[in-house]
């Protein structure tokens, strides 16, 4: 007489059907699920949340990247003989490049408060607004002097 081993069945054995009763076949659902679960509200929160993060991290980087290549680009016009317009544009590009960089972290502020603000973050979307406005005045009075 044989006795089974315990553990899970060998490797390489041919699988073998087993016949279901008529009355648990009825049990089983006839459609098929079409709708996906609904997730959690923690989880679509968080979901939100790494999207935001991830607008905020491609602003940052196009604003790098593009003020990077407008002084590179500065820089290659160097290059060609000195004219009017070739210094103009080398002036343009630089004051452009320095501009963009000055901006993209004011622009992450905005966006940033927007994206608290959506999420139902009042206090910290006030204090990112306010931030906004103090710069908005200092650069208001830093022009009228």
């Amino acid at each position: 007489m044989m006795v089974p081993e315990a553990g899970p069945p060998r490797r390489n054995v041919q699988a073998t059907s087993v016949a279901l009763d008529a009355e648990f076949h009825e049990e089983l659902p006839q459609e098929p699920i079409t709708q996906p679960e609904v997730l959690p509200r923690e989880r679509r929160g968080a979901r939100r949340l790494a999207a935001g993060e991830r607008w905020i991290a491609r602003m940052l980087r196009t604003g790098a990247i593009t003020s990077g290549a407008m002084f590179v680009t500065s820089l290659g016009l160097e290059l060609l003989p000195r004219d009017e317009s070739v210094h103009v544009a080398i002036d343009l590009l630089r004051k452009g490049a320095a501009s963009m960089l000055l901006v993209t972290p004011v622009a992450r502020l905005a966006m940033a408060g927007t994206l608290l603000g959506l999420r139902g973050e009042w206090r910290y979307a006030a204090i990112a607004a306010g931030v906004i406005g103090l710069l908005a005045l200092a650069v208001g009075a830093g022009f009228q002097a």
